[in-house]
């Protein structure tokens, strides 16, 4: 990692993006591009630090109506901050919580298959593997542990800095993190050879590894976006924060479109960005208020941008706000198709893989499924008595766990007209 910083593509003068750096266009298979991360010089890397910092929630005690789940996974005793399914089966559920504690369990009956023990803060990040053979764990602290989920035995643990996100690799066992000292950290799963990533001195906000399994993108508290090439370890291209193109304050989210051509960005300065990842360039930008490139932080800041999404059958994209609004946008024009309305604000949001619904979860403990194509709620399904902080839908988009201030997991089934 010596020569990282040599390595780095360098900014001149005030140029906003950097030119891009041609790929390999042979077309390659996924066990082509997973083989090729056994050639990574993965360099030496050391420990990270130990500050604690706690994170709280608030319980506004919201006495449920009803309760819609088919079950709930109660062996949390703190706000559940995380939730994944297997990608494999979707038949088992890992959750991270206020407690210090991952658990392992099968959504269809709620059993707990293992705990993942030895965290010493909130595990705030948990995550399955593209095969379903391992999961990670990840908590406030920066201590990760990955377990081999059939013997439910902890195979690999390392300690960065404060962790911020983790993803892993779309097709090798390849895990990479992002940090409060600004640094993407990845690493081969379970010999642990490493990689690093420097990046602007601020807090790495978010990540997102792109379909190629090339190619990562990387938001920045200061509002910079990179692209890093995972092989070489270098920069393609930086949009800088603070300027024209670029966010006026720290990333928040980003989604890809199922190429990886498009990435779209969010931002606590109350925008949504569409990135071209080929030439590096921000393409469209979109703003629910309609205050534009021209919108004041100090006023945005209020309506952050907390989740986005692609379509996968329409040109549209989905932009959720902190205000409570799910915005619908016309992917190539750039207009405001459907303003739907929360009673509070929307931690998340995620799109049906072959249809044009969109569902979400919001602050007041609901989930909600809407027609993007009419803006119409279909469908809302209450249970919590506490903000819901994650949700995941299965591949079918027939169920969807949640993650929530109120100590619990719940497992709803949800039901359209056309079903």
């Amino acid at each position: 990692m010596d020569n990282m910083e040599e390595e780095a593509v360098q900014l001149h003068g005030d140029e906003e993006i950097i030119e891009v750096i041609d790929l390999n266009e042979t077309d390659q298979t996924p066990d082509d591009l997973a083989g090729e991360f056994e050639d990574v010089d993965f360099g030496e890397a050391g420990g990270g630090e130990e500050e604690n910092e706690g994170w709280e929630t608030e319980d506004e005690d919201m006495e449920a109506a009803q309760d819609d789940s088919e079950l709930t996974f109660s062996k949390h005793m703190g706000s559940v901050f995380c939730v994944n399914l297997d990608p494999a089966t979707n038949s088992l559920a890992v959750t991270g919580g206020e407690d210090d504690k991952a658990y392992v369990w099968r959504v269809s009956d709620g059993e707990m298959i293992f705990e993942c023990t030895g965290h010493k803060d909130s595990v705030t990040c948990a995550l399955f593997s593209h095969d379903s053979k391992l999961v990670a764990t990840g908590d406030m602290s920066g201590l990760i542990k990955v377990w081999k989920v059939e013997t439910k035995e902890e195979v690999w643990s390392f300690e960065v800095g404060d962790l911020e996100w983790m993803e892993w690799h779309p097709f090798a066992p390849v895990l990479l993190a992002g940090t409060a000292d600004g640094n993407v950290w990845m690493w081969k799963i379970p010999g642990g050879d490493c990689k690093t990533f420097q990046g602007p001195g601020c807090q790495a906000t978010c990540g997102k590894i792109l379909p190629d399994g090339k190619r990562t993108m990387v938001g920045y508290e200061d509002g910079t976006v990179r692209l890093w090439d995972l092989k070489q370890g270098s920069t393609i291209h930086v949009i800088k924060g603070q300027c024209q193109d670029g966010h006026q304050g720290a990333l928040t989210c980003m989604a890809c479109n199922k190429d990886g051509s498009l990435v779209l960005t969010g931002s606590v300065d109350s925008q949504a960005k569409l990135i071209n990842t080929a030439i590096g360039k921000v393409v469209g930008v979109y703003s629910e208020d309609g205050r534009g490139k021209g919108s004041k932080e100090d006023e945005a800041e209020s309506n952050s941008v907390e989740s986005v999404g692609f379509c996968n059958v329409l040109p549209l994209i989905a932009v959720a706000y902190l205000d409570g609004t799910l915005a619908i946008y016309d992917l190539s024009t750039q207009n405001l198709r459907h303003r739907c309305q929360h009673e509070a604000g929307i931690v998340q949001l995620q799109w049906e893989d072959g249809s044009s619904m969109v569902s979400t979860c919001s602050l007041d403990g609901a989930v909600r499924l809407w027609d993007a194509r009419s803006g119409n709620m279909v469908s809302e399904y209450r249970g919590h008595t506490a903000e819901i902080l994650d949700f995941i839908l299965n591949r079918s988009a027939s169920l969807a766990v949640t993650a929530s201030g109120d100590h619990q997991a719940k497992v709803f089934c949800l039901q359209r007209p056309d079903r």
